[in-house]
This record gives C-alpha cells, sequence and structure tokens, in this order.
C-alpha cells in the first residue's frame, strides 16, 4: 500500500511537470520575464506584469532581490540577461525612493562582472567586464526620462548589449536601521517591433584637466567635429564630483552656439530634457564646457574616477535614422581655445545650489545636520564606480614563477598576441640576433645570405598549462618584430629586416594573404617601409594602422585590402610645435573610444589619436618610465587600463625596467610589476587578457613571463594541482549517481546464491511484492522525471537563450518543495541535492524551470504612459 502511494505521488508530480512543460509559449515567456522581479514579499508589491497579449510588447522588471545595506555609501549590482533576439527599449519606470536610493545607473553590455544573484560593485568588482554602456540614469527627486514615440535603444546579440547590469548607490544608510530590504529597481518597457529611430548616448568628457589648490575658477572645455549622419538630442546628463558648479553642452554652427543642456551637477544627475530642439549635422562641432573651482582646496586634483578626483562629463541622449544608426559616440578632444572665446556667458555663471540641496543629495531623508559643521570630505560623496571604475589600491600583479611548466626553446621574443581563445601568441626570432651588425647605415639588412628563419617563428600557446597548441612561419622572416591578431584570428605582423608587413592566416598557412613594402628595400613613400614595427587593426571596420617606425616615425593607415589611406606624425600635449616621434614601437588599438595609442620608444611617451582621423587625443608620460616605452597594451575594463613596459635609455640606466598598469583616463598609475625570477634585460613587448593577466616578452633573455592579481597569484598551487579538475569530476559522479540510481540487488541475503537471486529478481518464491520490485518502480518514474525536467530546460534554452536567470528559491514543503522550490512552478534539483548533506549544489541550478513566484497568466501589460516628447522624422539623407 506505501509503494502505491508513492507511485501515485511521484505520477502526480510528473502530470504536473507535463502541465508546466506544455503551457504556451506567452505564458512560459512571461514567466521568463516575472522571475527578474524579486522573489521576496516585501517586494512583490513593486511588481508588474510582464507581457501583453500579442507578446510583442513586453516588460523586464530589474530589481534588487532584497537586500540591506549596512555601510553608507554602497554600490550594489545586479544582472539580467536581454532577450537573444533584437528588441528596443521604448520607456523606463523608476522604482525607487529618495528616502532610500542615492541614484542609479542602467548599463549595457556583453559580459557582466558577475553572475550572483547581486554583488557590492563598488571596490575591485565593477560593473561589467568588457564596456559598459549607460543606458538610464534616475536620481533623487530627478524627473524621469522618457523616450519619444517611435524610439528606442536596440539590445540584443546584434546590438552588442546581450546583460542589463542594474548599479544603485546607497548613500546613507540611516534609512535601513531597521533592518528592511530594499527592492528598488526599474521597469523596462520593451518591444519586439523594429523602431524607425534608435536611440544612443554621446559623450563629452574631459580627461586632462588639472584643478589647482585654491584656484577660484577653472574651466574644462570639450570638442569635436561631427563626421557621421544627423543625430538628434532629446535629453542631457551632467556628472562631475563636488569641485563642479555648472556644465553645459553646445551645438556650434557656422559660429553661432545653440544651447542642448545646463545644469548644475550637485542636483540629480539624472537625464534631463533638451533645453531646444536642436539637431547635429555632418561639419557642425559639439562643445561642453564644465567649471570647477579649487576653493578651499589643500592639493591638486586631476581628473580620476575616486571621490579625490574630479570627472566632467556631457551626455547627450539622442536619436537617428535606424539605417544609419551609431548608438554610442564620444569626444575627448580637448577645446581650443579660440572658439570658446565666444563660448555664450551663461556656461560661466554657476548655478546655485542651497545647503539644504546639498543635504539631500548626500541623504535625502531624516533631519538635516548644519551646513556649518559639514566637512570638505563628507560633501556630496560620488560614486568610486560609476562611469569609469578603477582596481582597488591593494591590486598588485605578481609573476608566476612556476609557468610555462615546458621548456620553451625560444629566440629573442619579439612580439605576444591574443587570438579569441585568448590563447598566447609568440613571435620570436628563433637562431637570428639583431646585432650592432646586422643593418648598414641605410638600414639595408647585412646578413640576407644565411636566409630566412628555419624554425617556426610563431607559437600558439595554451595560456594555463603552457603547452604549446600549433607553430608556423617558417622559412618565412629574417627579423621578425611586431605581431597582432584580428577578429579572425590572422596574425598581422612586421619584419624589419624585410621592411614589410604580412597578413597570415590563422591556420597556419605558409603562404600571406598580403604582403606590403618591397623585400630588403627601405622607403619612405606610401608603398615604402624602413623597419616598420607593429601592426593594430580596428575590430569594426577591418582598417589597419602600421607604426613605421625605426627610420620614418610615423603612422600609416590602410584598408583592410592594404590600400593606403593616409599617415601622420605625434602629436603635442602642449599645443606647440610637436616632438616628433622617435621610434614608435608599439601599437594599441583602443575600441571602446576608438582611438590608436602609440608607444613612442625613445621619448619615453604613449601618445593616443582618434583612429578615423590621426587627431591627437592625448599624451601619457611618467618620470617613472626612465625616457624609454617599448609596448603598450589596454583593456577596457575599469573603465580603460592601460598598461606599458620601459627600457632601458641610450643615457643609462635612469629607471628600474618594469612594467607599469595605469587609469586610461587620468594617466595615473596604478600598479607597477616586475619579475622574481630573473630580473627584465629587455620587456620588447606586452599583452593584458580582459581578466588581468599580463604576459611580457623579454628579447634578451629569451623568455615568457606571465603576471597575475596576487589574489590569483596566492591560489596558483592549488589550480597547479589539479583540484579543480578533481571537484569536476567528483560532482559529475554525483549528478551521474543521482540521475542514474541502479537497483540495489545487495539488499538481499548475502547468503543466498548469485543464481537464486536472479530467480528472485524475475518470479518471487512468495507472495508479495519483491522489494527490488518496489525499488524499481520508484525508480523509473523518478528518472522520467528527470528526463522531463532536461527536457524542459532544454526546450527553455532553444526558445528563450542559455542566460534565462534564476531564482532564488529555498525548501518549502519536504520533498515536493526541495524539488520544485519555494512557490515556484518548476523543478530545481540543486534545491532538492543541496538539502542532503556532502552534496553541493553546484551545477544543479541550470536543470531550474522557469517558473516564477507568483505566476499570473492573465495579467497584460498595461498601455504606457502619454510620452512626453514626440520625435520628428529625421530627413532622408542623400549621397554622393
Amino acid at each position: 500500500m506505501g509503494s502505491l502511494i508513492c507511485t501515485i505521488v511521484l505520477l502526480a508530480l510528473i502530470f504536473q511537470g507535463n502541465c508546466l512543460g506544455s503551457r504556451s509559449p506567452l505564458s512560459v515567456f512571461k514567466r521568463y520575464q516575472e522571475n527578474y522581479w524579486p522573489p521576496s514579499n516585501e517586494c512583490a508589491r513593486t511588481r508588474r506584469s510582464a507581457a501583453s497579449a500579442d507578446a510583442q510588447n513586453f516588460t523586464i522588471n530589474i530589481g534588487m532581490p532584497g537586500v540591506t545595506p549596512e555601510a553608507s555609501d554602497s554600490y550594489f549590482c545586479i544582472s539580467v540577461r536581454a532577450p537573444r533576439e533584437d528588441t528596443y527599449i521604448v520607456d523606463f519606470q523608476p522604482h525607487a525612493s529618495m528616502n532610500t536610493v542615492h541614484h542609479m545607473l542602467l548599463y549595457g553590455c556583453r559580459s557582466p562582472f558577475s553572475t550572483d544573484n547581486y554583488w557590492d560593485c563598488g571596490g575591485v568588482q565593477g560593473t561589467c567586464q568588457d564596456t559598459a554602456n549607460i543606458l538610464y540614469a534616475w536620481a533623487r527627486n530627478a524627473p524621469p526620462t522618457k523616450l519619444p514615440r517611435g524610439v528606442g535603444f536596440k539590445v540584443g546579440s546584434d546590438a552588442g548589449i546581450t546583460h542589463f547590469v542594474l548599479q544603485i548607490h546607497y548613500g546613507d544608510v540611516a534609512a535601513f536601521r531597521d533592518n528592511h530590504k530594499d527592492c528598488s529597481g526599474v521597469s523596462l518597457k520593451m518591444t519586439s517591433k523594429p523602431q524607425p529611430l534608435i536611440a544612443g548616448m554621446y559623450l563629452l568628457m574631459s580627461v586632462d584637466t588639472v584643478i589647482l589648490p585654491g584656484k577660484k575658477v577653472v574651466n574644462a572645455d570639450i570638442s569635436c567635429m561631427y563626421r557621421k549622419y544627423p543625430i538628434y538630442p532629446f535629453a542631457f546628463r551632467t556628472h562631475t564630483h563636488r569641485l563642479g558648479k555648472v556644465v553645459s553642452g553646445y551645438r556650434v554652427r557656422d559660429g553661432k552656439w545653440t544651447l542642448i543642456g545646463r545644469q548644475s551637477p550637485q542636483l540629480p544627475q539624472a537625464f534631463y530634457p533638451v533645453n531646444n530642439a536642436v539637431d547635429i549635422r555632418y561639419g557642425d562641432t559639439v562643445a561642453a564646457r564644465c567649471v570647477f573651482t579649487g576653493e578651499g582646496k589643500t592639493s591638486t586634483t586631476y581628473i580620476g574616477s575616486t571621490s579625490a578626483d574630479e570627472m566632467c562629463n556631457f551626455y547627450i541622449m539622442y536619436y537617428m535614422d535606424a539605417k544609419q544608426a551609431v548608438p554610442y559616440m564620444s569626444c575627448m578632444q580637448g577645446g581650443n581655445s579660440d572658439m570658446f572665446r565666444n563660448i555664450p556667458e551663461e556656461a560661466n555663471i554657476p548655478i546655485p545650489v542651497s545647503p539644504e540641496e546639498m543635504m539631500m543629495m548626500m541623504h535625502g531623508h531624516g533631519p538635516h545636520p548644519d551646513p556649518k559643521v559639514v566637512k570638505e570630505d563628507s560633501v556630496l560623496q560620488q560614486p568610486k564606480r560609476e562611469e569609469e571604475e578603477v582596481l582597488d589600491q591593494g591590486y598588485h600583479l605578481e609573476e608566476m614563477t612556476n609557468w610555462p611548466g615546458a621548456d620553451l626553446q625560444l629566440g629573442q621574443v619579439s612580439g605576444l598576441a591574443l587570438d579569441s581563445n585568448n590563447n598566447l601568441v609568440i613571435f620570436h626570432r628563433g637562431d637570428h640576433k639583431w646585432g650592432v651588425n646586422s643593418f648598414d647605415k641605410q638600414r639595408i639588412y647585412q646578413q640576407q645570405g644565411s636566409g630566412p628563419i628555419q624554425q617556426s617563428t610563431i607559437l600558439v600557446m595554451n595560456p594555463v598549462k603552457g603547452k604549446v597548441l600549433g607553430s608556423s612561419g617558417r622559412n618565412l622572416f629574417y627579423m621578425p618584430h611586431g605581431i597582432s591578431t584580428d577578429t579572425n584570428d590572422n596574425y598581422w605582423v612586421t619584419d624589419v629586416a624585410l621592411h614589410q608587413v604580412f597578413k597570415l592566416g590563422k591556420n597556419g598557412e605558409e603562404k600571406p594573404l598580403l604582403v606590403l613594402g618591397q623585400a630588403f628595400q627601405p622607403g619612405s613613400d606610401t608603398h615604402h617601409f624602413c623597419q616598420p614595427t607593429d601592426v593594430a587593426v580596428d575590430p569594426v571596420s577591418g582598417n589597419f594602422y602600421v607604426s613605421d617606425g625605426y627610420c620614418n616615425s610615423r603612422i600609416m593607415k590602410f584598408s583592410p585590402e592594404g590600400k593606403y589611406i593616409m599617415q601622420w606624425g605625434a602629436g603635442s600635449a602642449q599645443m606647440h610645435r610637436p616632438i616628433q616621434f622617435n621610434v614608435p614601437h608599439s601599437l594599441a588599438f583602443v575600441p571602446d573610444r576608438r582611438e590608436l595609442c602609440v608607444a613612442d620608444r625613445e621619448n619615453g611617451r604613449i601618445q593616443c589619436f582618434i583612429a578615423e582621423s590621426g587627431e591627437f587625443v592625448k599624451e601619457i608620460k611618467h618620470n617613472e618610465f626612465g625616457g624609454e616605452v617599448f609596448a603598450v597594451s589596454y583593456v577596457p575594463e575599469h573603465g580603460g587600463l592601460m598598461y606599458t613596459v620601459n627600457g632601458e635609455s641610450v643615457y643609462g640606466q635612469l629607471a628600474p625596467l618594469q612594467g607599469f598598469m595605469m587609469n586610461y583616463s587620468s594617466g595615473e598609475i596604478l600598479d607597477t610589476f616586475s619579475p622574481d625570477s630573473q630580473d627584465f634585460r629587455m620587456p620588447h613587448d606586452i599583452v593584458v587578457t580582459r581578466d588581468g593577466t599580463v604576459y611580457v616578452g623579454d628579447a634578451t633573455t629569451d623568455t615568457v613571463l606571465k603576471f597575475v592579481s596576487s589574489e590569483k597569484a596566492e591560489h596558483r598551487s592549488v589550480k597547479k594541482d589539479g583540484i579543480e579538475v578533481h571537484e569536476i569530476e567528483e560532482m559529475e559522479t554525483i549528478i551521474q549517481a543521482k540521475l542514474k540510481p541502479q537497483p540495489k540487488v545487495q539488499e538481499l541475503p548475502n547468503e543466498i546464491p548469485q543464481e537464486v537471486k536472479k530467480k528472485n529478481l524475475v518470479k518471487p518464491d512468495t507472495p508479495g511484492v519483491s522489494p527490488a520490485i518496489i525499488t524499481s518502480l520508484l525508480l523509473i518514474p523518478l528518472v522520467v522525471l528527470v528526463s522531463i525536467a532536461v527536457f524542459i530546460r532544454w526546450r527553455k534554452t532553444r526558445m528563450y537563450g542559455e542566460g534565462t536567470e534564476k531564482l532564488d528559491s529555498s525548501s518549502s514543503g519536504g520533498i515536493l518543495g526541495k524539488l520544485r522550490g519555494k512557490g515556484s512552478g518548476g523543478l530545481n534539483l540543486g534545491n532538492f541535492f543541496a538539502s542532503h548533506k556532502g552534496y553541493s549544489r553546484k551545477g544543479f541550478d541550470r536543470l531550474s524551470t522557469e517558473g516564477s513566484d507568483q505566476e499570473k497568466d492573465d495579467e497584460e501589460a498595461t498601455d504606457s504612459e502619454t510620452e512626453e516628447y514626440s520625435a520628428p522624422q529625421p530627413p532622408v539623407s542623400s549621397s554622393s
């Protein structure tokens, strides 16, 4: 009787699982959207409907899952996967109170920093691992941001946004003295219907402003010529830290300044409607001014991301025709002093903010302290990690002395690169060496008779194990120098003896796909190079740039097919006659800013330019470089980090040979590093992975050194010993044990012979039901049940992608509750197995179905509120 009841219960579970699996796609899609909203009962009241009747319009709710910050100025983030197919955000609806939340920022990116339920994103962990594109901002008492009708932010895989990351800043935690849980967030009204107008963001940002202590007024000016299809601004946002008084943005056309927006950055830093209906067209200038004061300061303030630094940002939210849409643009070029003499006087007049407003910005609730006793450091604390996230000061790189495990046979290591799988690509010179007799005074290679290098000059290595995965480049090169990869993993290399640039296939084909320059013939025209040093490839356009090099000291730009486009020389940081390049030795393309940075070796500096036009942007130079900068690399993480290595100067050893990690915007050195196993002799090239692993190739010691963060270095022995692999194998064993249980034959008395046991399994001697049969009857439905769960998961993946968010479910109601999760509509094997001693829940959450805590299949999306703006259709542009 007991076994019959158990069987009935299991069959009921199967029936319920089948019911869930057979729900309409619309109901499943609703649950997919609803499970983004927090499951906490305290948060349930703020939930909204998730889909309309036709399923074309829906809402994604993003909110904190009931958090209680314990410290003031806490920054919490939560990520949500965006729909995989192209969709459009057409409205934002904030759910937050000024009594609790200081501000919210919504970002779009491909790789969130974490996939946890939520995480602290105010320290080393930031918002996104790749470029974080701001989509929305809310601050206390600020008006809501409304998109014009027919305008939408495009998201999805094709748009480069696969995840939303919501960052919430909790300024003062006095509101949480009662330990209540916060569920603040934002609802995104979305549609799958293509919008005729695409929303975008244009950021104007100063990168080199210096605010001297005690100086009453300091202006930061930014301006760029606009050279794209027309855009139509409809909202703006200003951002500085506590020294900013007013920020203004303009369009300049034929000498006339038209205001886009003007605001005090000490007021809520949300998006405000533009002041005038204005368009920006090809040939216009986009300009902005931030007014600062250094009064009351005792030290110099620079541009940076910490609360001790300053920022000058003017955001323009615009729309443009979908056919020519460019969703994100930026301008970081200093303004021309002559042009800014004509800026309207309003840009120089601070917008007063009362002490009470300042206190509301800081706290927003409770009694206001006396403004007279507010110290400078406590006034309007700004986020440490907002548009630009920097590493914690405790971050440090250390050498992995046990890498690589194999004894590599390398010659002079001249170049390093990474392929799309994060494998390390090494370019070395085999048995050829660059010595004093290698070239004559005309830069002609003197050892042609020895023939090309017979060894493989290009090696592909596993970045973890240090094993060689592939090799190529035999009998092609005489004196290798630089190497880069493109999005298709082709190799772009230079040879200073041949004076040529090569494009090689990723599969190791010995025949080059493209060759530029004449073999062994140096020159300075557009068809020749003279000891070219490096190549950088634009991942979007395919255009490539060559640093040329030891003789010509120029940067050359070519089309993907190798057609010459333009060239330029050095820029000037002092607005005087520029100091020309002296061996532009290494290149780094900065994709998120569309810039090209050059390691100007003998001048001991890094210079950056707008890649499209070659316009000078900035220069980074430090005394610590010691007079020479050999190589440069860039990663967009933490707001942009620049890595470089220095070299021994011709004037002698002026500074230790080491690597440098810098904040790209401010140029500030965040960390220096050098090997423990040996000294740097000639660190010739450097490359950095997105997770911060650094590789340096030394051309004198013929070695490649690997550096990781000190935190990773502490655990490297664990990884080396294979403990992680053992844990994975153990987990697979647990899964097999639970998903494929076997009949326990040993349950029969041990003294019964094997043939009798077999007979008993087939036909019992005594009346009643055999325990083995009962076991089988109980286990077979369980296997079927698990199969159904896997099938539901598979079907969900097919419909909505792999990244649907999992619920934070808990046990409820015995085995049934553990399998389904509290109030959920699906199965959660993770909860079930995790409830048994000795088992880990790791790996099981992915089997959860998409049940929400409170399914409301009959709810429909409400109509959006009346739009504040009506976007006029842009005129059709004629092309010539």
